[in-house]
């Protein structure tokens, strides 16, 4: 089946609502949590560094840190490798505009009236009507300007997604019907030339990913772009021997993928 992103406003709709999702379509549910789990894998630092970012939007030099851009790259590389598997629902994470360009992900924004949000929000976290206002606006503002940095999008632009909802009009059930119906048309996108696209896409992230969390490599202008069969490495390397350990490092997590590399010096 189609891939469902899910992208909702604090005080919207519950996480039991993708859950149920998931547990009637047969999807598995990937949210902020898992993710987490996943980049623990990957080192406990990585874990740590996703639980601090997702308590503060990172300040100017956290921004331009390695450890943000590795952050933000391996959660992008798993994003992906789970798109690659039948029936997921991805909550959160910008995994829209990730997936923005492959035809059978169904990309799906979820907006509620304030007075709803806060209402929710105060009866889920205990909070005064002050606080909770606080607490929204706060969310608001620091997932807009990840979004901006990350992707340059504004996240409540429509043209984003593929469905827009306000559940203060459209009752949840409707809702669910109506994702339950686009899924089963984005499933029809699904081809052989679209997975091959979506797994180049994920290879170029874990090659990009390899690189710019490598212990021993420091390289801060570097890409890795997908294309039909191969992989076009680009960047900047400061000698001979930085280039060819970049070059092996990268034809080592390729795999059996060409790789053609366009790396200078600065």
């Amino acid at each position: 089946m189609a891939v469902l992103t899910i992208s909702r406003q604090l005080g919207s709709i519950d996480r039991e609502i993708p859950q149920t999702m998931a547990r009637l379509w047969d999807y598995e549910y990937v949210d902020r949590r898992k993710i987490l789990e996943d980049l623990s894998a990957q080192g406990s630092q990585w874990e740590a560094f996703g639980k601090e970012f997702d308590e503060h939007y990172p300040n100017l030099w956290e921004r331009f840190d390695r450890s943000f851009a590795g952050f933000v790259i391996l959660s992008q590389s798993i994003i992906l490798n789970y798109a690659l598997k039948n029936n997921v629902i991805i909550v959160g994470r910008g995994g829209n505009f990730l997936l923005r360009e492959v035809p059978f992900a169904l990309n799906v924004r979820i907006v509620a009236p304030i007075e709803q949000r806060l209402e929710e929000v105060m009866k889920r976290e205990n909070l005064s009507r002050s606080a909770a206002e606080l607490f929204v606006k706060k969310v608001d503002k620091e997932m807009s300007r990840a979004v901006h940095f990350i992707y340059g999008k504004n996240i409540d632009e429509p043209s984003s997604y593929d469905l827009f909802f306000d559940v203060g009009v459209i009752p949840v059930h409707d809702m669910m019907g109506t994702i339950r119906a686009a899924l089963l048309e984005k499933d029809k996108l699904k081809t052989d030339t679209a997975m091959e696209a979506l797994q180049m896409k994920a290879l170029a992230k874990k090659v990009r990913a390899g690189i710019v969390t490598h212990p021993t490599l420091f390289i801060p202008v570097f890409d890795v772009i997908p294309g039909e069969g191969r992989l076009l490495v680009t960047g900047i390397v400061h000698n001979p021997d930085e280039r060819k350990k970049v070059e092996t490092e990268v034809k080592k997590l390729a795999g059996s993928v060409p790789v053609e590399f366009a790396l200078h010096y600065r």
